[in-house]
């Protein structure tokens, strides 16, 4: 688990650094920082419970809020090709920012899920 930890705390380092000129970098350095923060308290085999319970639910909800208020996801799934989203860099439509955002975010979402099961079995396995 050290190596998938520390792999994705410099990752989410990286995506945190490269927020700086996006539309809302106030929102997403956070968020990749405190993805990162806790990898690298995993790394030192330090979970905290809390930390991780308040990261799943922030990353869930704001994906919920993407897929059911926002709609621009669903719209791209409809109406859009899947390589609409990554041929090129700049998002001039309002679905290929979220879409990529809802990617991001389903990526912290599995990073934490997976530290925080791994976690909740080495509570439960005596040493």
């Amino acid at each position: 688990m050290k190596i998938f930890n520390g792999l994705f705390c410099a990752l989410f380092v990286v995506s945190a650094a490269l927020q700086y000129n996006d539309e809302d970098p106030f929102l997403w350095i956070p968020i990749y920082l405190y993805a990162a923060w806790l990898c690298y308290l995993a790394i030192n085999k330090r979970y905290p419970a809390k930390g991780y319970l308040l990261g799943l639910v922030v990353y869930v909800g704001y994906a919920i809020y993407l897929l059911l208020i926002r709609h621009e996801v669903i719209y791209w799934f409809e109406h859009e090709r899947a390589s609409a989203l990554v041929q090129r860099m700049e998002a001039d439509q309002p679905w290929i920012e979220e879409t990529r955002e809802l990617g991001g975010l389903l990526i912290l979402i599995i990073v934490l899920g997976i530290n925080w099961i791994g976690f909740r079995k080495k509570a439960v396995t005596p040493s």
